[in-house]
């Protein structure tokens, strides 16, 4: 095994758990904190993909392509809880999941009307298009760079819920509400900021992962299915937890796109092989969540929450 290509695989999956816990730290905390099921979530950060390549293209400016993705995904966010979400928190799972299902048609509808079914294109920033030499192998500055925002993020989420007055409040109002309101707490401003925080981490994933993926309708879809078995491995409402199974989650299919063909060609045709090793690592993803729903549906780490 060449370690230059280990190391540069490692570093792949670094990246992708970044992204994955952008999109999946704002869905853990909406469904864990607020018991709310936002299948359109995928559709914020292909908001904020699409807002971030438009901005960027008619400014060459990165910073307004993010300010651009953080404006139009949280303020889409908040529309989408006071007017869709607030009437439904009463309500079973059910109505959820439908209300949400459809406004995920709707935004993959509306996305292919103002910028057509093709995809559009989002160029790597000029600032950040280069690379940088790591133990003798080249990475992209960029890719690195989205390490670093996902690091931030999560040490920034964590001490937002769990060490400020803001994120005790949200736990509160999440646990007994009727009790929050009596002592002061605006519940539905909390609730509001919540789906706010989670609306703008899932459009700044969009935005930086666009330069990097295909930026078209419907691109929330297959990201939202891995945020949804992050946030079941890792536990539903922790951060901690989102954060431990992006990583794993994105080690995985990285490493095992990356070596299960060479490993299968010792009894496999190259052309099996080829085609198996990708499927066989998306199939890993999902019996790992299998594995956890049977030995410890909880989670990785259990959120005291639930």
């Amino acid at each position: 095994m060449n370690g230059s290509l280990l190391l540069s695989q490692l570093l792949n999956g670094l990246q992708l758990g970044a992204l994955l816990f952008l999109l999946s730290s704002g869905l853990t905390l909406i469904f864990g904190i607020m018991n709310f099921i936002n299948l359109a979530h995928g559709s914020l950060y292909m908001i904020g993909a699409f807002l971030g390549a438009t901005a960027y293209n008619a400014s060459g400016s990165f910073a307004f392509a993010i300010l651009a993705a953080v404006v139009g995904s949280g303020f889409v966010g908040v529309v989408l809880e006071r007017l869709i979400a607030r009437p439904l928190y009463r309500h079973d799972h059910l109505y959820q999941v439908l209300a949400t299902f459809g406004l995920m048609m709707f935004f993959n509808e509306l996305a292919s009307v103002i910028w057509g079914s093709r995809p559009y294109f989002a160029a790597v920033p000029s600032s950040l298009d280069g690379a940088v030499s790591l133990f003798g192998s080249d990475y992209p500055v960029y890719r690195l760079m989205i390490i670093g925002v996902g690091a931030l993020v999560a040490l920034g989420a964590w001490f937002l819920i769990q060490r400020t007055r803001f994120g005790m409040l949200i736990r509160a109002g999440a646990s007994n509400a009727p009790m929050a309101s009596v002592l002061g707490a605006n519940v539905d401003l909390q609730k509001t900021l919540l789906f706010l925080l989670g609306a703008v981490l899932a459009g700044v994933a969009g935005a930086l992962a666009g330069p990097i993926l295909s930026v078209q309708s419907g691109m929330g879809e297959p990201v939202l299915i891995l945020a949804l078995v992050v946030i079941v491995v890792g536990g539903i409402g922790s951060v901690r937890g989102t954060l431990v199974a992006a990583l794993l989650i994105a080690m995985i299919d990285t490493l095992g796109r990356a070596f299960l063909p060479d490993m299968l060609r010792a009894v496999f045709d190259a052309s099996v092989a080829n085609a198996v090793g990708p499927a066989l690592a998306s199939m890993l993803i999902y019996v790992l969540m299998a594995v956890v729903l049977a030995f410890r549906p909880q989670g990785l780490v259990f959120s005291a929450r639930r």
